[in-house]
C-alpha cells in the first residue's frame, strides 16, 4: 500500500481525538461551570448532551450529500465547524453561549462521523480493516484523556475561553492534513456521484449496530462524566480521581486494537460479551460501592474490548454504495441516544438524591448493546459482515 491511506488514516484519528476533547470539554471543566454557572445536574448533563442534540436529525442528510458531493468537501466542512463552535464557546459568557457554540461543533462532528469510518472502509481491506477501525476508535479516549489532563488546569490559568479554544486549534489541525492528503480510493474514483439509499436490510441493520453502538457509549460517556462528581461527593481526593479517569480513558487506547486483534481470533461475538458485561458491571458497581480504582479498570480495560467491533458492525451492514447513508442511519441512533442519556442520567442523579443514580441509570442503558448485538445477528448482519469482509 501506498503511504496515502496511513496520512488519511493519521488526519481521521485527529479529527477523532478532536471528537472526544470537544465532547469531554464540559465534564472536564464540571466542578467549575456547576458553581461559577449555578447549574442542577440535570442542567449540566443537558449541557453536555447539548453536543449531540441536531446529529439526530442531520446524520442521514449529511450521509446523502457525502454520497453526492464526495467526502472531502462534507467531511472537510465537519472539521471547519467543529473549529468554529468551539471558537464561538470561547468566546461565550454563559450557559447559552455554550451550548450554541456545542451544537456547531456536534454538526460538524456529525459529517466527520458519518464518513470518516465509510472512507475507511475505502482505503483499506481484510485485517488491515479491522486495525484501522480499532484505531480510529481508540483515538476517542485519547481525545477524552487529554481533555480531563489538559482542561482544568488551563482553565485555571487562563479562563476557559483559552480551554475551549485549544479544541479549537487542535479541529484546524486535522482539518488541515485532510486537506492535504485526502483523495477518493482508486476503486471509487469511477462511481458515479448521487444519492444512493440502503435497502431495507441495510437499513434494518444500520439502526441495530447504531442502536448498540448508542448503548456502549452513553454507558461508557457516563462514567466519565459523573464519575468525578460522585467521588467528590464521597470526600475522595484530586488524586484518585485522576487515576480513575485515567484508567478508564487510557485503558481503552490499549483495549480497543486489542479488542479488533482478539475479535480475528476468538471471534466477534466473545469478545463483545465480555466487554459489555464489564463496562456494565463497572458502571453499576461504581453507583453501588466505593470500589472507584476497580470500576475504572474494568470500564477502561476488558469493557473496552468492544468500540472496534461496532463500528465495524456497523460500517459493514451496507454494501460500498450505499455506505455513507446507512451510517448516516447508524449515527441517527447514536446521536439521538447521545443527546438523550446525560440529561435523562442526570435526572436519574437528582431523582435518587446523588450521583450514584447516574451510574445506575448508565448501567442499564449499556445493558441493551446485549439483545441489539444478538437482534442484528439473527437479522442476517452476520452474513452481511462476511460479504464485506
Amino acid at each position: 500500500m501506498s503511504r496515502r491511506p496511513w496520512v488519511i488514516l493519521t488526519a481521521l484519528l485527529l479529527a477523532r481525538v478532536g471528537f472526544g476533547y470537544e465532547f469531554q470539554s464540559v465534564a472536564s471543566l464540571g466542578p467549575g461551570l456547576i458553581a461559577r454557572l449555578h447549574l442542577s445536574y440535570a442542567a449540566f448533563g443537558s449541557l453536555i448532551g447539548a453536543y449531540m442534540l441536531a446529529g439526530a436529525f442531520v446524520a442521514l442528510p449529511l450521509g446523502l450529500l457525502g454520497r453526492r458531493f464526495g467526502d472531502r468537501l462534507v467531511l472537510g466542512a465537519g472539521l471547519a465547524m467543529m473549529a468554529a463552535g468551539q471558537l464561538l464557546c470561547a468566546l461565550a459568557g454563559g450557559t447559552e453561549g455554550i451550548a450554541a457554540g456545542r451544537l456547531v461543533s456536534g454538526i460538524g462532528a456529525v459529517a466527520m462521523m458519518v464518513l470518516q469510518s465509510k472512507v475507511i472502509a475505502d482505503w483499506f481491506a481484510g485485517p488491515r480493516f479491522m486495525l484501522a477501525i480499532s484505531l480510529s476508535s481508540a483515538a476517542y479516549p485519547v481525545g477524552v484523556g487529554l481533555s480531563q489532563i489538559v482542561l482544568p488546569p488551563l482553565a485555571d490559568r487562563f479562563g476557559w475561553g483559552a480551554a475551549f479554544g485549544s479544541g479549537a486549534a487542535e479541529a484546524a489541525l486535522a482539518l488541515a492534513l485532510f486537506l492535504a492528503s485526502y483523495r477518493p480510493a482508486p476503486g471509487l474514483a469511477k462511481m458515479p456521484p448521487g444519492f444512493s439509499l440502503p435497502t431495507r436490510q441495510e437499513a434494518v441493520l444500520s439502526a441495530v449496530a447504531g442502536l448498540i453502538w448508542t448503548a456502549y457509549t452513553a454507558c461508557y460517556a457516563t462514567f466519565l462524566s459523573y464519575a468525578p462528581a460522585l467521588m467528590n461527593a464521597r470526600g475522595e481526593g484530586l488524586a484518585l480521581v485522576g487515576l480513575v479517569v485515567a484508567l478508564a480513558t487510557w485503558g481503552n487506547v490499549v483495549a480497543t486494537p486489542a479488542g479488533g486483534g482478539l475479535a480475528n481470533r476468538w471471534g466477534a461475538p466473545r469478545v463483545f460479551m465480555a466487554g459489555s458485561a464489564a463496562i456494565v458491571l463497572g458502571v453499576a458497581v461504581m453507583g453501588a460501592f466505593d470500589l472507584p480504582v476497580l470500576c475504572g479498570a474494568l470500564v477502561g480495560l476488558p469493557g473496552s474490548l468492544q468500540p472496534g467491533i461496532i463500528i465495524a458492525l456497523g460500517t459493514l451492514s451496507a454494501r460500498t454504495e450505499n455506505r455513507a447513508a446507512a451510517m448516516g442511519i447508524f449515527f441517527t441512533l447514536y446521536y439521538a441516544g447521545g443527546a438523550l442519556a446525560p440529561a435523562l442520567c442526570g435526572v436519574a442523579a437528582d431523582a435518587y438524591g446523588g450521583v450514584g443514580g447516574a451510574m445506575f441509570a448508565g448501567a442499564a442503558i449499556g445493558a441493551i448493546g446485549v439483545p441489539a448485538y444478538l437482534a442484528h445477528r439473527a437479522l442476517g448482519g452476520r452474513t452481511m459482515l462476511e460479504a464485506g469482509a
